[in-house]
């Protein structure tokens, strides 16, 4: 049978390590691309008996099509380390493995617990994103939030991975700081400008789409929190932006 490598990307993921590797027991390759990690990810990781590689982080994208060469295996399944894959998809990634229908690679949609609820609005009710496909068809694109290119067609899991993205809400605005930042920096490098449009109105205008239009006021607070959130990612890449423009970056 057509066999896996399925790749973890990580930079201090020390919570979340083992439980990312224990879900991928299907896999026959498991590779773990750290971005030197401080606490005890690459420790854990080890005792799991998984490869390892090491690589200075520069973006997303690049991380990830890096560690994608460096697989022995045909398909790929690509986990953030704050990811599980439930046992239904498990079990529809074995099937694709043997009957692809012709597709490249498979959307799947995930299950998004924020502040130790799973969150059914704000937008995540569309969130898909493609997590296994063949090595020979696709590859990353995009900085931040980056997507699959993909030379052929893509199919659709019909079950959901979980993820357990927020892990406290210093740690989400630090994740909001890192993913501004890198965002900010190629609208920088695309020439974009900031007017206080960007900082004054784009905000507050994201809030409302994720809290009233995409309905997270059903969510209860934590909607709140996750709206407000997606508000400020929002405003830090346009302060990034500034100060790129000004050269303070």
């Amino acid at each position: 049978m057509t066999k896996i490598t399925a790749i973890i990307p990580t930079l201090n993921e020390e919570i979340h390590i083992a439980e990312a590797i224990k879900c991928l027991s299907f896999a026959d390759e498991i590779i773990v691309i750290d971005s030197f990690s401080t606490d005890k990810t690459l420790e854990i990781a080890e005792n799991l008996n998984v490869k390892i590689i090491k690589r200075k982080f520069d973006d997303f994208s690049s991380q990830k099509n890096f560690a994608i060469e460096k697989a022995k295996h045909p398909w790929i399944y690509i986990l953030d380390a704050d990811e599980r894959v439930t046992p239904e998809v498990k079990k529809e990634i074995l099937k694709a493995v043997k009957d692809p229908k012709d597709n490249v690679g498979f959307y799947v949609r995930r299950s998004f617990y924020f502040a130790g609820k799973n969150i059914n609005y704000g937008g995540c009710q569309r969130d898909k994103v493609v997590r296994f496909f063949l090595k020979k068809h696709c590859r990353y694109q995009g900085v931040v939030h980056e997507t699959i290119k993909a030379n052929g067609k893509l199919g659709f899991f019909k079950n959901k991975i979980e993820h357990y993205s927020y892990k406290s809400y210093d740690h989400y605005i630090s994740k909001m700081n890192h993913y501004g930042e890198l965002r900010g920096k190629q609208y920088f490098e695309e020439g974009k400008k900031v007017n206080l449009y960007h900082i004054l109105i784009k905000p507050p205008a994201r809030f409302v789409i994720h809290y009233f239009i995409r309905l997270g006021f059903l969510d209860g607070y934590p909607g709140y929190v996750f709206a407000k959130t997606q508000a400020y990612g929002v405003y830090t890449r346009y302060v990034m932006l500034w100060l790129y423009n000004r050269g303070e970056k």
